[in-house]
């Protein structure tokens, strides 16, 4: 029940970071939009967080804790296999 929760909450946590992501981003898209359409500067933001955002999302969604001790494990069971040999 405890591992559910913490993963409701990575999820739950990602979610938010996104969604703050999105309205922040429009609203310096509207900014420049309304205000300069000069150089889009707001690319800059947009390109640095989303970075951040994928690196997140891949925490979150795609190598989660469970997986990668999963394999941390399989490998010292290999090693330890292999020193008893």
């Amino acid at each position: 029940m405890k591992e559910a929760e913490r993963r409701a909450e990575e999820k739950l946590g990602f979610y938010i970071h996104f969604t703050v992501y999105c309205a922040v981003n429009a609203m310096l898209f509207f900014i420049w939009f309304f205000a300069t359409k000069g150089f889009p500067w707001f690319l800059f933001p947009l390109g640095g967080w989303g970075i951040g955002i994928l690196f997140h999302f891949l925490s979150t969604f795609v190598f989660t804790r469970r997986l990668i001790l999963k394999k941390l494990m399989e490998k010292e069971l290999e090693r330890l296999k292999k020193e008893r040999m």
